[in-house]
């Protein structure tokens, strides 16, 4: 069963009925990645020269802008113009926050809005070791930011001017993925959350979900057979369009494109319309213990 489900809205404020709401959601809730081919996020005529490579200062692979500090990072050029550039993202960042409190209102009031980046490099061409090549199938874990089993919920809209795809590739469902990997899931060493937080090699003490989450991340990218023959599925999303997902719980692979926007949000696991959809509760049965 693909985990793609098409959508026909083409407006960022949607107006949907509360059962609406909550069939999308729970779709949504389940690892589906929504896709909407007509939700375009429209440039003005003087936001076109953004869409050059020369933007990116070269020292990170995306341009990110926070907007409750007003900073951006990873990008070059003068005050002007970033300034400008600032407000482009700025207004990326306003409507995807709109779309998701529109189509989902009951998470509206536990949103936390993360930085929103600009993503203006060829996917085609990195090199990174295995844990970092985001070509590999994985979900989404980080190893310095431990967040105790809240979701991360993204907003993607592709914005390349030469109608090329942002290609992905898209793995099984989250159950049967854990499932599969379960075995080769090892318990953290005693002590080593905290060591790990007095360090600060950690922004917080990592829980054993954040442990768990991080060893699923590190043993799908690690399994080449898996990589080459595992359950997936082509999803190149054209320009022009715009996708939704919980990418702790998709498992996805970007493999090409150029000239995304992409905004991050964190939900409460209690905001979800069904909490029990989620990674923690599906890995705390697997595993049977508590781990947050």
């Amino acid at each position: 069963m693909s985990q793609l489900l098409e959508q026909t809205l083409a407006a960022w404020n949607p107006r949907l009925t509360p059962v609406q709401s909550q069939q999308l959601a729970l779709e949504l809730e389940s690892g589906k990645a929504l896709y909407f081919p007509n939700l375009d996020f429209a440039l003005r005529p003087d936001e076109s020269r953004f869409l050059d490579p020369r933007w990116s200062d070269r020292r990170a692979k995306n341009i990110s802008y926070d907007a409750a500090r007003n900073s951006l990072k990873g990008a070059f050029g003068n005050a002007a113009d970033l300034g400008d550039l600032k407000r482009m993202i700025g207004r990326f960042q306003a409507q995807a926050v709109g779309l998701i409190n529109a189509l989902f209102p009951a998470y509206r009031s536990a949103l936390h809005v993360a930085p929103t980046s600009f993503r203006p490099l060829p996917v085609a061409g990195r090199v990174s070791s295995w844990r970092h090549d985001d070509a590999r199938l994985h979900v989404d874990a980080f190893p310095s930011r431990p967040n105790q089993g809240e979701r991360i919920l993204r907003v993607f809209s592709n914005i390349n001017p030469r109608g090329a795809a942002r290609e992905w590739r898209v793995g099984e469902p989250f159950p049967a993925l854990a499932a599969r990997f379960l075995p080769q899931l090892r318990g953290p060493l005693p002590g080593a959350a905290r060591l790990l937080h007095t360090l600060g090699i950690t922004k917080s003490r990592r829980s054993l979900y954040d442990h768990y989450m991080l060893q699923l991340h590190d043993c799908m990218k690690a399994d080449s057979a898996y990589q080459r023959s595992g359950p997936q599925e082509a999803m190149p999303f054209p320009a022009g369009s715009s996708w939704i997902c919980f990418s702790d719980q998709l498992a996805h692979a970007v493999i090409g494109g150029q000239f995304l926007l992409e905004q991050t949000l964190h939900l409460p696991i209690h905001a979800q319309y069904d909490p029990q959809r989620a990674p923690l509760p599906i890995l705390e049965k697997l595993l049977d213990q508590r781990l947050v």
